[in-house]
């Protein structure tokens, strides 16, 4: 009966946690780039009183008899699956269409991060940038040789530009490549986006603001052509870059709900365990009587 009690408790705990993870989901049903996550289960260590025996040409074998000790949570695996994908217009809005993370930089810590969320902006020196601050990462020359800040800007012009022609406009290519039209007419490849993949992206901490950080423990792809390992959109098993586009949350508002009423019923169900357990300890009470 003890033990009934502290099943019926540890089924309690855990489908609490489950709820947390649910209402997290619902809760970022709108967020940029989310990736939705579930809670696995498995049971606790379970008591022996009787172990297997092995048989023989005389005697049968012997079934174990175990009792189990409650659940307990293996693991909150993030589901990366891909979100839908939707129109907005800007240009510095960026969408990825497969695997893969825009890789930015912290300038004040130098600390790298993964992400999913394509809401970038161009800050005051042309770099762009996270609504944060951090800033994207990938090829800064039109050689596409040189590593750093995406900068959008007249760097690297044709040498037979006007040197005083300005910045008239710029588009993000499905491969990542910046192309740059200046206001006399001629256009040149400022830089390109680059990503990154992991072979474990469960392994990915995430820090908030729609950032991941353990980028080592993921293990990185290191196959590509940038110094980091970072490849261009498009190759490596990487998808592409919708630009002008932002990716949805991929959580599944149906499934969570579904979920939410199981694990109502599943916390309602232990903790009738341990009133029932707790009715059959008081008639043993009783029985002085």
């Amino acid at each position: 009966m003890v033990r009934s009690l502290y099943s019926g408790v540890s089924g309690m705990q855990q489908f609490q946690a489950r709820m947390d993870v649910i209402g997290n989901n619902i809760a970022n049903v709108n967020t940029t780039g989310y990736k939705s996550a579930r809670m696995d289960f498995a049971d606790a260590f379970s008591q022996t009183y009787r172990g297997a025996g092995v048989g023989s040409g005389t005697v049968s074998n012997v079934d174990p008899i175990q009792v189990g000790t409650g659940v307990i949570s293996t693991g909150i695996k993030t589901q990366f699956t891909q979100g839908a994908i939707t129109r907005t217009g800007p240009q510095t809005d960026l969408a990825v269409s497969g695997d893969g993370f825009f890789m930015v930089k912290d300038p004040a810590a130098a600390a790298q991060f993964a992400t999913r969320s394509g809401d970038f902006r161009l800050d005051q020196s042309f770099r762009l940038v996270t609504n944060g601050g951090f800033r994207v990462q990938g090829f800064t020359d039109a050689a596409l040789t040189t590593e750093g800040d995406i900068v959008i800007d007249g760097t690297g012009r044709p040498p037979t530009s006007d040197p005083l022609a300005t910045v008239s406009s710029y588009s993000i290519n499905r491969d990542g490549k910046i192309q740059v039209r200046l206001s006399d007419g001629s256009e040149f490849t400022r830089g390109q986006v680059l990503m990154q993949k992991f072979s474990d992206p469960n392994a990915l901490t995430k820090q908030g603001n729609n950032l991941y950080s353990s980028l080592t423990a993921a293990g990185p792809l290191t196959s590509g052509t940038a110094p980091s390992g970072a490849s261009a959109p498009g190759t490596n098993g990487l998808g592409v870059i919708e630009s002008g586009a932002l990716e949805l949350s991929n959580v599944d508002l149906a499934n969570e709900f579904a979920s939410m009423i199981v694990t109502q019923r599943s916390f309602q169900a232990n903790a009738r365990i341990i009133t029932t357990s707790d009715e059959i300890m008081q008639e043993l009470v009783n029985l002085k009587r």
